[in-house]
């Protein structure tokens, strides 16, 4: 057992975050929202061109896997393949206009949980929260990627930080 009391309890916290995401728990809150609606996200969220390599790294999924989502956004007229210019092999997914409406519906969703979850609260408690849950999600990315925390930026850097990453390595 970890003898960091605060550790221990973001340990704890994070493992009941993940099992309510294993559940899809928040997915549930909102109407008509599967798993292929993780592809929205990841495209949303990438700085550069997604293909289905891009969604099973993101999701930490199979290949196979990856492209079953890939397919079943695109069935769903949720994503579109297009040639990409710099690879004729390979197929670069974009969001169609369900799929960035999809989106916006998850997003007020979500963010409506949020404020709910988060409703009495003090302003400069969210605005602390919103900070260090930003940062902390950053800086474990950077472990998962092979980078120490401070490696890519000093403390400074987060007090810019209004939101939260793509939360995928939580």
């Amino acid at each position: 057992m970890y003898e960091d009391n605060d550790i221990a309890a973001v340990e704890r916290a994070m493992v009941t975050i993940r099992r309510r995401q294993s559940r899809r728990a928040l997915a549930k809150l909102q109407e008509a929202y599967g798993p292929e609606h993780d592809v929205l996200d990841v495209i949303e969220g990438a700085s550069g061109p997604v293909t289905v390599s891009t969604v099973a790294g993101a999701l930490s999924v199979d290949q196979p896997r990856a492209s079953r989502l890939v397919a079943a956004a695109v069935t769903a007229g949720l994503v579109r393949r297009e040639a990409d210019q710099a690879d004729g092999r390979r197929s670069r997914l974009l969001l169609t206009e369900a799929g960035r409406a999809a989106l916006e519906q998850a997003h007020r969703a979500r963010q409506a949980m949020f404020a709910r979850a988060m409703a009495g609260w003090p302003a400069g408690e969210r605005a602390e929260f919103a900070r260090l849950l930003t940062r902390f999600v950053e800086d474990t990315g950077r472990l998962t990627h092979g980078l120490a925390p401070d490696e890519q930026h000093g403390d400074d850097e987060h007090d810019h930080h209004a939101g939260v990453a793509d939360g995928s390595e939580a």
